[in-house]
């Protein structure tokens, strides 16, 4: 088939990580064409639905002020956020992810994050802390201060729909060249050197040339097959909380022309979601169907039984692990339970949700449809362990070491009070997956790995697709900074690598 266009950089994807690579290549003097599989009203993939919290490294607050807009720091007099340095951005993703990430990919991510911050802003990015995301400050007591998780103290404005509006934005403003509803089909490989691609656009496919092409299109998440391939039985029936987009085709592509595999292929993203969210996200909802105040309910099964630590650590930390236990229950259904002693404590995002109420615990289980006995025995042996104490010691704005060992349950290392002032409220919760861990092998420099150990010429990737950064767990908001980190890297090596001929089209 005939070429009918080459251009300095193709970028695939049209998310958070891909528009930064976009930009940086551009801003490096390539002519850049962006390939959305999505149409243009569902652009943005999996950065759209999200929460917009980016994790970075600072020396506290006023590191921070620079950084927000005047409306984004209208918090600032309530909170206090803690220096986040690097050697604790290094110590929360090896806790975490059990020291398994690429030890030069975290740290490249970990010494950029700031001034990958920085850089953002100034082209556009508007930012704000989160002290509203997991509180709604109109309910707390005037005069208390709230001390906003370090990791993720700053979200973008409007958090994924307001990222995306001020990444595309500047994408306009510079003249990228955007595609919509064209997925790339294949890379086009000169051995392992990748000279552009075939994209799909309505009943037929172009080729395009490329002297660089950056893959920032995601993982496979939302395609059930791969999912119970490498997840494993039961994970083909989760809801999606992202793009329906991130199918993994452009992923398998690059493995089968050569890409090396690297990270936690049996890994992924998934956190506690409404158990009547839509199978897959809805960008009127984005990520409000998030359920994360966990810490301050018991979470039972179907049986009644408590099964995770809800109070193991920040909930920033313990997030993306509690979603795969409630996906290990049976029907993948949890059931969180709040008494009217935390029930303000609901994160905003609750008001989504239909709370099932009643009385008494007896009542409960019955219009929920759990064990009655199982939930009793269990509130009962949680509610003996409590300190006598735990409602002067409790302190919901920091880990406070209220502690319960309760008989044969998981302990409650944070947090714990009895569960005995009803009404009661219930939620009901399952597992919905964000993004897969799994991916290419990358170096420092975004280029993509081949299984011998060497440079693809003119393939770099980030973002969900590159593979190596997280295992078992994730810290909030250190996904879509590594995605902008290495989409930086990605776009100016690209621009790079396509004036010097690596991986050139030859003008093709």
């Amino acid at each position: 088939m005939q070429e009918q266009r080459s251009v300095d950089v193709i970028v695939v994807g049209a998310g958070n990580a891909a528009l930064v690579a976009a930009l940086a290549a551009h801003e490096a003097g390539a002519s850049v064409l962006v390939l959305e599989a999505a149409p243009k009203e569902q652009r943005g993939g999996n950065s759209r639905f999200s929460g917009g919290i980016f994790r970075f490294a600072h020396g506290g607050l006023d590191d921070i002020r620079p950084l927000l807009t005047e409306e984004g720091a209208r918090w600032a007099d309530r909170v206090t956020v803690e220096p986040y340095q690097p050697t604790r951005f290094h110590a929360d993703i090896d806790l975490v992810c059990e020291s398994r990430s690429d030890p030069e990919l975290i740290s490249t991510l970990i010494d950029t994050s700031y001034e990958t911050m920085a850089w953002m802003r100034d082209r556009g990015v508007r930012w704000e802390l989160v002290t509203d995301k997991l509180f709604d400050p109109a309910k707390i007591p005037a005069g208390t201060t709230y001390a906003v998780p370090p990791g993720g103290a700053v979200r973008a404005t409007n958090e994924g729909i307001g990222l995306m509006y001020d990444l595309f934005n500047a994408v306009e403003a510079a003249g990228i060249d955007v595609w919509y509803d064209a997925p790339v089909q294949q890379l086009r490989m000169e051995g392992s050197r990748c000279v552009g691609v075939q994209v799909r656009r309505g009943d037929r496919f172009e080729d395009v040339g490329a002297g660089a092409v950056v893959l920032g299109c995601g993982g496979f998440e939302s395609n059930p097959e791969l999912r119970l391939r490498y997840l494993g039985p039961g994970w083909d029936l989760v809801k999606v909380r992202g793009t329906r987009f991130n199918m993994g085709h452009v992923l398998m592509q690059a493995l089968a022309a050569g890409a090396a595999p690297a990270g936690h292929w049996g890994g992924a993203h998934a956190s506690p979601l409404d158990a009547h969210a839509p199978d897959v996200g809805e960008l009127s909802l984005t990520d409000r169907m998030s359920r994360y105040s966990y810490p301050y309910c018991l979470l039972v099964d179907r049986n009644g039984n408590r099964f995770v630590d809800e109070g193991e650590d920040e909930v920033w930390l313990t997030y993306a692990k509690t979603g795969w236990a409630i996906r290990a229950q049976q029907g993948a259904r949890a059931w969180q339970i709040f008494d009217q002693k935390t029930i303000h404590l609901l994160e905003p995002r609750y008001s989504t949700g239909t709370p099932v109420e009643a009385g008494s615990l007896e009542d409960l289980a019955a219009k929920l449809g759990i064990n009655q006995r199982g939930l009793l025995e269990t509130v009962a042996r949680f509610n003996a362990s409590c300190a006598e104490a735990a409602g002067a010691a409790f302190d919901p704005f920091h880990k406070d070491g209220l502690a319960a060992h309760p008989a044969e349950q998981p302990a409650k290392s944070n947090w714990a009070q009895p569960i005995d002032t009803a009404p009661y409220v219930a939620y009901a919760v399952t597992c919905g997956i964000t993004f897969t861990y799994g991916g290419l092998k990358i170096d420092r420099t975004a280029r993509v790995i081949d299984t011998v150990g060497q440079p693809m010429g003119g393939l770099f990737a980030t973002g969900e697709i590159a593979g190596g950064f997280f295992f078992h767990n994730y810290a909030a908001g250190s996904g879509l900074m590594r995605g902008a980190t290495f989409g930086r890297i990605a776009g100016a090596r690209a621009a790079e690598a396509a004036r010097a001929g690596v991986g050139s089209a030859a003008g093709g």
